[in-house]
């Protein structure tokens, strides 16, 4: 058998043999006169009376008969049989193509159509051209399939082998329109907002750094679409905007986390929280429905209904119903002996605000949704309004579902003396080592000092297609980060 090289080599030699013969191997013209899918769907029409027609694809297989050979060929929309004869082409250009033309090559077909006696729709080639020689030869069985790593390395060949591949991108596509088509029906307006900060917000995360030359600066890649900058949107008078964009968190990786992918946010003022609950709900039906024709699904073994009612679940009943531990009552020391006592992985910069977070994470995971989980700790939500029957608590809500938060959402805190002073906690502790602590913006600030309307916003990524998918985020990308190989 031969090695991949011996046949890199023998196929450069053919490309060699293509040019001598005065023909490129990969030239910029083509002369298609229908895509694949149109002549399959419009067959009998264009097959009579006879016509020329003119397609391209790459050749998936190649079978000799003699004097005459059948290929199958496909474009990015469809696969057809092509029926090459000595007779028709002639001895030369037909031993030329025999002798230069492999599997994996784009090919430029011109003919017309037949049924062959076994039923199938075949085009009759009159003449043929090369488009793009490949020079390595396509497997014939994907090796890489077992091999997740190998799979999203060589992301192109996992979707030229696998169709599924091919649908899945397809309908995260219809996914990220169907988010921006409810947004702007609902009238919110689309915004870009800078990727390159010198301060970051709107989450809790470790920012990626990198050097701003002409500035001469070290800036940072958000860490959420736009949050801190649409709000100072509805400072300048917008009621409802929305951005779908990359963000970026340096951060570990995971079935749920990447550290960089989409996601939409969105905000609206005159409303809160409760107005954004009901918003966020419609909008993940009508996506799930747009998307995926359904609104049932099985995610890591929960059966999903989002067209049922959604549960509602509190913070403290939550995490105490799962560990015992109140919450509101409770100081880092009995929160260290739980987690170590529930087998809870911390760090180092563990604190209190990070304990509750734990202790939660690990309560979720027994929780199906869809629902909406409520009354966080202000301490844990240092960009939401208070309650006003409990200062304690916030004006927060986020999505679970199969055991996973699957969005987020508030009512903007708009007090500027309340957020500088949840500022400068979050700073005490990024000082103190907590680098997922929010920073201290006093721009942000200044700008929410000339008045900021009672506003909510809300925020998701693409965990959700992958949840709906009921895969893992990575393999949802469609060419994820991968480390180079050695």
């Amino acid at each position: 058998m031969s090695t991949i090289d011996e046949i890199k080599k023998i196929r450069i030699q053919k490309k060699e043999n293509i040019e001598k013969a005065g023909f490129s191997a990969y030239p910029a013209k083509v002369n298609r006169t229908h895509c694949i899918k149109e002549v399959l769907e419009n067959f009998d029409k264009l097959a009579e009376p006879a016509q020329n027609i003119v397609l391209v694809g790459r050749i998936r297989s190649l079978r000799e008969h003699g004097g005459s050979s059948f290929l199958n060929f496909e474009d990015g929309a469809g696969s057809i049989q092509a029926y090459f004869k000595k007779d028709i082409l002639g001895e030369k250009k037909y031993n030329f193509f025999l002798e230069n033309f492999d599997v994996g090559d784009f090919i430029e077909i011109k003919g017309d159509l037949f049924i062959t006696k076994k039923g199938e729709k075949t085009i009759k080639a009159q003449n043929f051209a090369m488009l793009a020689k490949s020079l390595s030869p396509l497997p014939e069985k994907w090796y890489g399939l077992k091999d997740v790593e190998e799979r999203l390395r060589k992301r192109y060949l996992d979707i030229l082998f696998n169709p599924e591949i091919k649908e899945m991108i397809e309908k995260k596509a219809i996914f990220w329109n169907a988010a921006r088509e409810f947004h702007i029906k609902n009238g919110f307006l689309e915004v870009e907002t800078p990727i390159l900060e010198n301060t970051v917000g709107g989450a809790d995360a470790d920012p990626f750094v990198t050097r701003h030359n002409a500035l001469d600066m070290d800036v940072y890649l958000r860490i959420s679409a736009g949050e801190l900058w649409q709000k100072r949107l509805m400072v300048a008078g917008f009621e409802k905007t929305f951005e779908i964009g990359r963000i970026f968190r340096n951060e570990g990786m995971s079935a749920e986390h990447l550290q960089d992918y989409v996601q939409c946010e969105a905000y609206w003022a005159y409303s809160d929280y409760e107005d954004m609950r009901a918003f966020i709900r419609d909008c993940y039906c009508f996506v799930a429905e747009k998307t995926f024709n359904t609104l049932k699904f099985k995610i890591r073994g929960f059966e999903i209904d989002l067209g049922k009612k959604w549960e509602e679940y509190d913070y403290q009943e939550q995490v105490k119903k799962y560990t015992n531990i109140d919450i509101l009552n409770t100081d880092l020391k009995e929160i260290k002996k739980k987690t170590k006592e529930l087998g809870i992985e911390i760090d180092e910069n563990f604190n209190l605000a990070r304990g509750i977070d734990s202790l939660w994470k690990f309560c979720r995971k027994k929780i199906a949704g869809p629902g909406f989980l409520i009354n966080h700790p202000i301490v844990v939500s240092p960009l939401a309004k208070r309650k006003q029957d409990n200062p304690e608590l916030s004006q927060r809500f986020q999505v679970i579902i199969a055991g996973s938060e699957i969005g987020n959402g508030y009512s903007e805190l708009n007090d500027p003396i309340d957020q500088k002073q949840r500022f400068e906690i979050q700073q005490k502790l990024r000082d103190a080592g907590d680098e997922e602590a929010q920073m201290m913006d006093s721009e942000y600030i200044q700008a929410m000092e000339y008045g900021m309307p009672p506003t909510s916003g809300h925020g998701f990524s693409e965990r959700l297609f992958s949840f709906l998918m009921d895969k893992p985020i990575r393999e949802c990308q469609i060419f994820p980060l991968m480390k180079p190989k050695n």
